[in-house]
């Protein structure tokens, strides 16, 4: 009999009913799980004692709508900047990364370095770093002096660098030493079998986390405000001091998460796939 003949027997039937019953049930139970507490969230707020203060101030639509088209402008802005800052924390992350992985005495200035620079701007708040580019470098007054927004973009750049150093660096070492050997034993150089053996994989086995920084960066990429460049989190504070109302920040955190959103859910298709590929081994 060939395969387009088979037909499952009944008990395979009565499994696969059974389980499609179980996946609406599941599907079924969970949407009303989450609308009966969405409304008991709901009738807890709006039936508090404060909560049409509350609404005026936060959830003011004529002061949002009115507020919104600055506030996108200013988003371009972040979006740009998230862009530079990512490539620009990836390429020094793996650099560093790479520097801290080199192997023999000769290399030990370099490792020192990199594990110096690890360690500071791993313990450095952002914010302090923003802080001294933005307000103290511009004090040396030298020549080419990049803008603030710039200055601005290297303190991110500087910061995530090293976390994403560490992120590389573990990959990295994660790759068997064995392969390295394989490596060197087909005649390949130290450059070719981290280019070609060691780097693919271990940039494969960290994605996750790397994407979940460049989450976080998607964030922070807001505190470039406190040097002065209106991007959407100054546009909505410039609205809020013009308003006395403070609906302008929640707009500008709406579009924040509607940014984040498909970078987390490339995130989670990453790691899912991630996962999925580690249990098939």
């Amino acid at each position: 009999m060939s395969l387009l003949d088979h037909h499952p027997s009944p008990i395979a039937r009565q499994r696969t009913a059974y389980r499609k019953r179980q996946t609406v049930r599941s599907v079924l139970v969970a949407a009303a799980s989450t609308g009966v507490l969405g409304t008991l969230l709901v009738v807890a707020v709006t039936g508090s004692p404060g909560w049409e203060r509350v609404r005026q101030s936060f959830l003011d639509p004529r002061i949002g709508r009115e507020a919104l088209p600055e506030i996108l402008t200013g988003l371009w802005l972040n979006v740009r900047l998230l862009f530079f800052c990512a490539l620009g924390a990836l390429a020094l992350g793996l650099v560093v990364a790479v520097l801290r992985t080199l192997r023999g005495p000769v290399f030990f200035p370099v490792r020192a370095l990199a594990a110096g620079y690890t360690y500071t701007f791993r313990g450095l708040p952002l914010i302090i770093v923003i802080y001294v580019l933005t307000l103290g470098v511009p004090g040396l007054r030298l020549q080419g002096m990049p803008s603030v927004l710039v200055l601005g973009g290297i303190a991110m750049v500087l910061t995530y660098g090293g976390y994403l150093a560490e992120v590389f660096r573990a990959g990295i070492e994660s790759i068997h030493p064995s392969q390295l050997a394989a490596a060197r034993s087909l005649g390949l150089s130290y450059r070719q079998t981290m280019r070609h053996v060691v780097l693919p994989q271990a940039v494969r086995r960290v994605a996750p986390p790397l994407l979940n920084d460049v989450v976080a960066l998607q964030k922070d990429v807001g505190l470039v405000s406190l040097a002065g460049p209106i991007d959407a989190v100054r546009a909505a504070q410039i609205a809020t001091a013009e308003s006395f109302n403070y609906t302008p920040y929640i707009v500008a955190g709406v579009l924040f998460v509607l940014l984040a959103i498909p970078l987390i859910a490339v995130t989670d298709w990453v790691t899912l796939r991630a996962a999925r590929r580690q249990a098939a081994r």
